[in-house]
């Protein structure tokens, strides 16, 4: 089939030549849209447009993060995709937490205490975020996270290339628990690696991986992330 696309588009018969200066006709020809019938059409489309995705995001995401939290507050919102949670832990939502767009909620069950995701209130999550979480991740209230961030409490396998090659999970004291204080913002395609505490009201440019303490009301960034100055405590 690729073949005769191509023989098609590069061949100097006369009958071949013909169709295709016909097609490009066909595709180049104006259409019509008379504002008196499109109009109409385009404000009935946004209208059915507005309908699906209210009723998609309220009859089954919504649902389903809520179904799979261990406890969420009033006013819990969500995005129109279905977010992706696996393994066994614990989803504790605070009030007026809003999940857009579309995360992945991942547990690993390597410790005897069961895994933690806290989120505290008024905390907005934005698509594409990523909580890997073996030992406990909390995010404080009203705390921003933009798009692509990702949190994971641990590395995953062991640091040793013996233990590696064995498939070991990572030992007990490279899982270290995650906390973001109250009115934290995390820029776009952020890491936050295990142990980290980010203080009240810092800010971490985009870009960066955190792989140590941010002191509160404090701008940091870069890779791996470092204080680049104070903000202000308003």
């Amino acid at each position: 089939m690729a073949s005769l696309r191509y023989v098609l588009a590069r061949s100097d018969q006369p009958l071949i030549r013909g169709a295709r200066r016909t097609a490009r006709r066909l595709l180049d020809a104006p259409v019509p849209a008379p504002k008196v019938i499109v109009l109409p059409i385009v404000k009935l489309w946004r209208v059915v447009q507005i309908a699906y995705y209210f009723l998609k995001r309220k009859l089954i995401a919504e649902p389903f993060l809520k179904a799979q939290c261990a406890s969420y507050g009033p006013g819990l919102r969500c995005g129109n995709f279905v977010h992706w949670i696996s393994g066994a832990g614990d989803i504790v939502l605070g009030e007026h937490v809003q999940v857009d767009g579309k995360s992945d909620f991942m547990f690993g069950s390597l410790l005897p205490e069961r895994p933690m995701l806290e989120i505290g209130d008024h905390t907005y999550i934005n698509h594409r975020c990523s909580f890997s979480v073996a030992r406990r991740v909390t995010i404080g209230r009203h705390v921003y996270i933009a798009g692509n961030v990702r949190f994971m409490d641990s590395p995953g396998h062991p640091m040793d290339a013996a233990g590696r090659r064995a498939h070991l999970p990572p030992s007990a004291e490279q899982i270290r628990p995650i906390v973001v204080g109250d009115d934290a913002w995390i820029g776009v395609d952020c890491i936050v690696l295990p142990g980290v505490t980010i203080g009240e009201g810092a800010v971490i440019a985009a870009g960066s991986v955190v792989s140590r303490d941010v002191p509160p009301f404090t701008l940091a960034g870069g890779v791996p992330a470092k204080p680049i100055r104070e903000l202000p405590r308003s």
